[in-house]
């Protein structure tokens, strides 16, 4: 078995302590950069008679990698006013070491002087990275890392979501869907690329391409039609009224699109079909929603069957809602290192493939790296539900959520499963536009707005159009028709 290479990571500087040890546990816990890597910090060393820059000047000469991280600070200055971070940089370079620079922040003069004038220098001989984030970090180091394998011959090929996509080429992306990420990453994270951004250059800063073309990870995030090259990447969604599989399936949905629209797709087809009760307006004016499930329990947990789904396989996530539980199934296993019960307690965000969690993480569709699993069930434990399971099913990770008890004949009649009915009783105190309607309902995805909500709403004569002869008026809304009003009355 080749030798593992020691990775250095810049020491001493109090500012990223917590970072270099998260990076750390990241590298010796994926179980691509664990087979190769193993990685040096200076706070490991036990105590000894040795000098403490004649230590850390060994290790840079023993590591075949440098990984500096800089920030504001310049840190402890020597006799000649030289930081560590500086000689360990230095060092780095005479030795001809692999060197990737990390620089935390885009704006610079808030830096050191002397901090200022080591990023000069270490810009004018490589190329500099800046993150914001740690899901933004680890994923640069991530693929930096992985193109040093490759270059170095451990790896034939790169990983899947850092390779390129075969057939694929910048046209196939969509600008409108990348704009539209950076305008929400941008609101969400304090992102540093605006909407408008050129997307070559954005696809650069998100580790999105593969010498020049589009990795995997780029078209299941960007792509106008992602399936057309990621057959599998689809999600399907059934729902079954017993607690087995049956046939026919009384509904069943095939999404596609990007992992931003397989999520919006898959949560909107669950919550369209769990009831929910509407709270008053007595703190607010937008009525209070909860969903039998919470709504951020079932997001989480198809979330984390897109991001952490082996996409080498055939198999397709599943979403599948029975009467007593909603199942994700979603095709490969834990990474060494996680086990079904670590998953109840803290643990190391560990994601099978980073390119493609950074991005749902800077638009907030993960809340915190490495936390999905607990937020799940403490959200189900709140919500007064059985806690989350986690099992291994041959090639697939299945994630359960309980249902609650069958309700009585006498439930709320504000609760309901039928989307319909859920638009109706939005409607019930006044007029609202598509925008604020979608907003009640907490749907994202437009068209499975208007195919399962407004459509047949209209269709049915139950609500209608403030602006009938200009349909599409940006001053366009919709209210109650008497049949509606009717219909939401004999309901009550």
């Amino acid at each position: 078995m080749r030798e593992k290479q020691r990775i250095f990571i810049s020491s001493v500087q109090k500012e990223f302590a917590a970072e270099r040890r998260a990076l750390r546990d990241y590298i010796h816990g994926d179980p691509l950069l664990g087979r190769f890597f193993e990685v040096f910090l200076f706070e490991d060393i036990p105590a000894s008679g040795r000098r403490a820059d004649k230590v850390y000047l060994d290790e840079v000469d023993r590591a075949s990698v440098y990984i500096g991280l800089f920030g504001n600070d310049y840190g402890f200055e020597d006799k000649a006013g030289v930081s560590p971070t500086e000689r360990e940089f230095d060092r780095a370079s005479i030795k001809h070491k692999e060197r990737l620079i990390f620089i935390k922040g885009t704006k610079d003069n808030s830096r050191h002087p002397k901090m200022q004038k080591l990023i000069k220098k270490a810009g004018s001989q490589l190329i500099r990275r800046r993150f914001g984030t740690m899901p933004e970090l680890t994923a640069s180091i991530y693929a930096s890392l992985a193109e040093h394998m490759e270059r170095q011959g451990f790896l034939r090929t790169l990983p899947l979501d850092a390779s390129a996509c075969p057939r694929t080429g910048i046209k196939d992306l969509s600008k409108e869907k990348l704009s539209d990420f950076l305008s929400l990453a941008q609101r969400s994270r304090g992102y540093a690329l605006p909407a408008g951004t050129p997307l070559r250059k954005a696809l650069v800063h998100l580790n999105l391409l593969d010498h020049g073309k589009p990795n995997h990870a780029a078209v299941l995030l960007f792509a106008k039609t992602p399936q057309r090259f990621m057959v599998s990447s689809e999600v399907k969604c059934m729902h079954f009224h017993g607690a087995e599989i049956q046939k026919p399936i009384p509904s069943y949905q095939i999404y596609k699109g990007t992992a931003f629209e397989l999520v919006d797709q898959a949560v909107d087809f669950v919550l369209s079909k769990i009831d929910r009760a509407v709270g008053t307006r007595a703190s607010s004016s937008q009525a209070p929603v909860e969903y039998e499930i919470p709504r951020e329990a079932v997001s989480e947990a198809i979330v984390n069957a897109v991001v952490h789904r082996d996409y080498t396989s055939n198999a397709s996530v599943q979403v599948m809602l029975f009467s007593d539980r909603l199942e994700i199934w979603n095709p490969g296993s834990l990474p060494p290192g996680l086990t079904m019960e670590s998953l109840r307690l803290p643990h190391a965000s560990i994601p099978r493939n980073p390119l493609i969690a950074e991005p749902l993480f800077l638009a907030r569709y993960i809340e915190k790296a490495g936390t999905g699993t607990l937020d799940m069930i403490s959200l189900c434990k709140k919500a007064g539900l059985s806690t989350p399971k986690f099992r291994q099913d041959g090639g697939q990770f299945v994630q359960t959520l309980h249902r609650p008890p069958t309700q009585s004949p006498t439930q709320s009649p504000t609760q309901s499963s039928d989307p319909v009915e859920k638009l109706l009783l939005v409607l019930k105190n006044g007029e609202l536009s598509p925008i604020e309607l979608r907003k009640a309902l907490k749907l994202k995805h437009r068209p499975t707005f208007r195919e399962n909500y407004l459509n047949p709403a209209l269709k049915a004569d139950l609500i209608e159009c403030t602006i009938p002869d200009k349909p599409n008026s940006r001053l366009q809304k919709y209210r109650l028709t008497r049949k509606g009003l009717k219909r939401f009355r004999e309901k009550r």
